[in-house]
């Protein structure tokens, strides 16, 4: 089992700094590679660039009221979370995120939680 994460590309894990403007201000996130290759899928996956995803969730986040003090953190269980909905087949190629139902994507996994426990 280990040699499918040791044997992994070693630059998967190297961490990259990008400089983007959020609200007017210009900042700059770190996160690894491997997570900014995610993050391309899912700007892909709605025709956005990574810029303008990281925008949105940050702009969508704040909305939300979340604390947006860990934002590297959020985004890394973006991607986590992407992957899991496709694997779950939640998300389909061809077919925008936008376009999901998310209420109920969050009631299943709210259903889920509840009977795990």
């Amino acid at each position: 089992m280990c040699k499918l994460f040791i044997g992994a590309d070693p630059s998967l894990w190297t961490s990259r700094a990008k400089s983007l403007r959020l609200d007017g201000m210009v900042t700059s996130i770190r996160l690894e590679e491997y997570f900014w290759r995610v993050l391309g899928r899912v700007a892909a996956h709605d025709g956005l660039s990574v810029n303008q995803l990281i925008a949105r969730l940050w702009h969508e986040a704040a909305e939300a009221g979340h604390d947006l003090g860990n934002f590297t953190s959020f985004l890394r269980v973006c991607c986590a979370r992407y992957l899991d909905l496709l694997a779950r087949g939640e998300v389909a190629a061809g077919r925008p995120i936008r376009s999901v139902d998310a209420a109920a994507i969050l009631a299943r996994e709210e259903d889920a939680r509840a009977f795990s426990a």
